[in-house]
């Protein structure tokens, strides 16, 4: 058996690409494919290796395998003995084993036993010539015949037969066959492909008869002709055995990108940040995830929605082993990843130019390490070459300059016919780590100019002296510092900009479509972020956010025309679309880019605006005059808009409902305006108490549901949503208000599960069911507090606590049930809810 490295680098190629489409079609002709050519014709027995690859093929998601030989049905079938998931087509495409396709009506029917009468009178006495009787056909085989014999057997059935009106005729190796239907191979694989809704096709055969099949491939589909002669594929390969490695090539590709490798529990995945860039790893030190030139720019390495193919960059001993953990160094993003001889030091340089991403991977220790270097920039759609170099390896193919600095390491570079992968052996020694800088945005490979020591040290103070300003509760002291590192990290310094999370895609449902792109600037999510960061005694992330939000308030012709989300750097996201080359996590498709959610009307994200506002004013001691015009500019759209329908905080893609959320957030954007405005002694307009006692008495009059004793989602339904618990929370009502305590009762057994606490049970009109969300249960914490439930608020925070990973992050959600985390990572909602429960407690 051949490798698949034996194969055409173009076929290779080839399949990787068409291994990557939505939903498969695999179909090739028997005879002289899947089997070898025999004398005698039932003795034709396919490759064990070619039956099963097609029957691993059909057994994968979106997948169908298909055989569309000349052979009769049920002598197809009974000489292959393929497995039931592989589709038979017999007769050229006459016959299905999902439904004869061709019903003879009764013309055809006569005109079968016409031709089988004829045929029988001019191959009578030809020693070697055999009619094959099918159902819509009749094949003349003339392989055994003595040459010439057989040549005039073939030239009267052209001339006699073959003419008559509703014969069909197909020729192929020594076989000529007659049918009663027009059919062929083309228009069978066509048939299979409607039938499957298949995105792209691959055909293999070697007969004449399949180039009406070769014929009909188009666009993405895939070719290829075995052995010699003329063809319209575009591929081709000497003999069955290059078959067997074609489909168990495919096979492996397309399981890969299906599935992927076994996807690291996402909670155990760290993130390593600077000011303007993130990046994940995994415990075992491979780089999983990074954008470039920012956070929200297509992936360089996307190993984490897509397995090894999409890219990444792994060390590890080479003699493999276990590590023994990963950590963070105190009060830093530089990650430490151990093995019992080896260590791996990750960080990103701070301080860099603003167009660059700067990675310092530092091996040490005294054992041998691989390292594996496989950058697939724009979610790996251009095509890479790695040239090496004096001091390390160029990459070239994209349109940012990456270079990889790495002195005195010799690399293999490999080739997928696609995509450039090195790979390189290196041995540290004590006295001597292995520096490797993957250096984004830029040619230079020279050397830089601190030693790496120095940079390490400044990489860790950039982090720690920032983290040694910060006022930590005590309650989970060391958590609440991580999770405002992790928040830290979440911040753009360049623009002020605050991620909501990390990543992309990563799923809701293991195996669903809930999968949403998190690497935008939220209004409501960044508020909340730096509002926390503010409680914690930092408020320049806060100040960088305010001139964010100015910036955008800028460019739109009033307040209430803000958008729900936009770029990292203040501009409109581009249209929300799906990168359907990568497989998602752990098989959870699709991955997207963009977010609908930013055509949305969300009415809710004023509010948190102002709640900043309000701090850091007290943080301050004094009210700027920039800070009450953007005040006053969020009261204005709440004064605009408050009574309209909005899609609400979890961005339900539904028609607009009148939630009470966001009433009571915009009750909040006037309530906390008037009090900054009595504070600090600002004029205040006249409509604004009577505006704030109308939205409390709407919200009170609608929000509240007598048949579920509970403030519901929206007016006009009885679902339950954690989010309605800011009826107490915000103020708009007394905690000790029996109406508000129970909501809490009905939201705590509706819609908490244990550790977790759902946003909502009702049909949101996406398939699929989701985790748990870490700052529902942390509003929960809030509510049991305000409601002197001490000891379940202890309770549940550290179930929160308990649901963090190793190195201490949180992504979006938990699951129960399974047990297992969810969602984007690290999620800014989770680690602000932890920081705030945690406060809380502690106070």
């Amino acid at each position: 058996m051949l490798t698949a490295e034996a194969l055409p680098a173009e076929l290779r190629r080839a399949i990787v690409q068409i291994a990557r489409t939505p939903r498969l079609l695999v179909a090739c002709d028997y005879d002289g494919t899947l089997a070898p050519i025999t004398s005698n014709p039932d003795e034709a027995r396919p490759l064990p290796e070619s039956v099963g690859a097609l029957r691993s093929l059909a057994g994968l998601h979106e997948t169908t395998t298909a055989v569309i030989s000349g052979r009769a049905l049920r002598d197809l079938a009974t000489l292959s003995r393929l497995p039931s998931e592989v589709h038979l087509v017999g007769s050229h495409g006459s016959e299905f084993d999902i439904g004869f396709v061709h019903a003879l009506d009764a013309k055809a029917k006569e005109l079968h036993r016409r031709l089988e009468a004829e045929l029988e009178q001019l191959v009578e006495g030809v020693p070697g010539v055999s009619l094959e009787v099918k159902p819509a056909s009749i094949a003349v085989h003339v392989r055994r015949a003595e040459y010439a014999a057989g040549r005039k057997v073939l030239a009267d059935v052209h001339s006699g037969p073959s003419t008559w009106d509703g014969v069909s005729t197909t020729d192929g190796k020594e076989v000529v066959e007659l049918a009663v239907v027009q059919t062929d191979k083309g228009r069978a694989l066509d048939t299979l492909r409607h039938q499957m809704n298949a995105t792209a096709a691959v055909f293999l055969g070697d007969d004449v008869t399949d180039e009406k099949a070769f014929a009909r491939l188009a666009g993405p589909d895939l070719g290829v002709k075995v052995g010699e002669g003329e063809t319209l594929a575009a591929y081709r390969v000497p003999d069955t055995v290059d078959v067997a490695t074609v489909l168990a090539f495919m096979l492996e590709e397309r399981r890969n990108w299906l599935y992927g490798e076994q996807a690291t529990p996402i909670e155990r995945i760290s993130m390593l940040a600077s000011e303007r860039s993130v990046a994940l790893l995994t415990p075992d030190a491979k780089l999983t995830w990074l954008c470039h030139p920012g956070a929200d720019a297509p992936a360089v390495f996307a190993d984490l929605l897509g397995g090894t193919g999409a890219g990444h960059f792994s060390i590890k001993p080479h003699r493999n082993g276990l590590p023994l953990g990963q950590r963070y160094l105190p009060n830093t993003m530089t990650v430490e990843t151990r093995w019992s001889r080896l260590l791996v030091t990750d960080y990103l340089e701070p301080d860099s130019p603003q167009h660059r991403t700067d990675i310092v991977r530092v091996i040490s220790g005294d054992t041998e390490a691989r390292v594996v270097f496989a950058p697939r920039p724009e979610f790996g759609g251009v095509p890479v070459k790695l040239v090496p170099e004096e001091d390390g390896l160029r990459v070239l193919g994209t349109s940012e300059p990456i270079v990889l600095r790495a002195p005195n390491v010799a690399w293999e570079i490999h080739s997928d016919g696609l995509h450039d992968t090195a790979t390189a052996l290196v041995r540290p020694t004590p006295d001597s780590p292995i520096v490797l800088e993957l250096r984004c945005g830029t040619t230079d490979l020279a050397p830089h100019d601190l030693s790496e020591a120095d940079r390490r040290a400044r990489a860790g103070a950039y982090w720690s002296k920032w983290a040694e300003t910060l006022k930590l509760p005590g309650v989970q002291s060391e958590l609440v510092a991580r999770s405002a590192l992790t928040l830290r990290g979440l911040c753009n310094t360049d623009t002020g900009g605050v991620l909501a999370a990390a990543t992309t895609s990563l799923p809701e449902e293991i195996g669903g479509v809930r999968n949403w792109d998190y690497r935008y600037c939220w209004i409501r999510d960044a508020a909340m972020t730096v509002r926390e960061l503010v409680a914690l005694g930092s408020l320049d992330e806060a100040d960088g956010y305010l001139d964010w939000l100015h910036g955008v308030l800028a460019t739109l012709a009033g307040p209430e025309r803000l958008h729900p989300l936009y770029t990292i750097a203040g501009t409109q996201i581009g249209a929300e679309a799906v990168i359907e080359s990568l497989p998602g996590y752990a098989g959870s498709r699709p991955v997207r880019v963009g977010n609908l959610a930013n055509h949305q009307v969300q009415l809710d994200v004023f509010g948190p605006v102002v709640e900043l506002v309000v701090d850091v004013a007290r943080a301050r001691g004094e009210l700027r005059d920039k800070d009450w015009q953007l005040v006053r500019a969020m009261a204005e759209a709440v004064t605009r808009r408050w009574n309209e329908p909005d899609h609400g905080i979890w961005e339900e893609r539904h028609v607009p409902r009148h939630r009470v959320y966001s009433r009571v957030m915009g009750w909040l954007t006037i309530d906390r305006a008037i009090r900054l405005g009595e504070v600090y002694g600002r004029e205040i307009p006249a409509p604004w108490p009577s505006l704030r006692d109308e939205i409390a008495a709407d919200v009170l009059e609608h929000g509240w549901n007598e048949e579920v004793q509970a403030f519901t989602t929206a007016y006009d339904g009885t679902d339950l949503d954690a989010a309605s618990l800011f009826v107490g929370l915000s103020g708009l009502l007394d905690p000790q208000d029996p109406r508000f305590q129970a909501t809490v009762t009905a939201i705590e057994g509706e819609l908490r599960s244990g550790s977790t606490v759902y946003r909502y049970r009702r049909d949101d009109g996406l398939p699929g069911s989701e985790g748990g969300f870490h700052i529902c249960a942390a509003w929960l914490v809030e509510a049991y507090l305000l409601t002197g439930r001490r000891t379940e608020a202890e309770e549940l925070f550290e179930q929160i606590v308990d649901a963090a990973g190793p190195t201490g992050l949180l992504p979006e959600q938990y699951d129960p049930i399974a047990e297992r985390s969810l969602g984007n990572h690290p999620q800014a909602y989770s680690h602000i809810g932890l920081i705030r429960c945690a406060n809380l407690l502690a106070q």
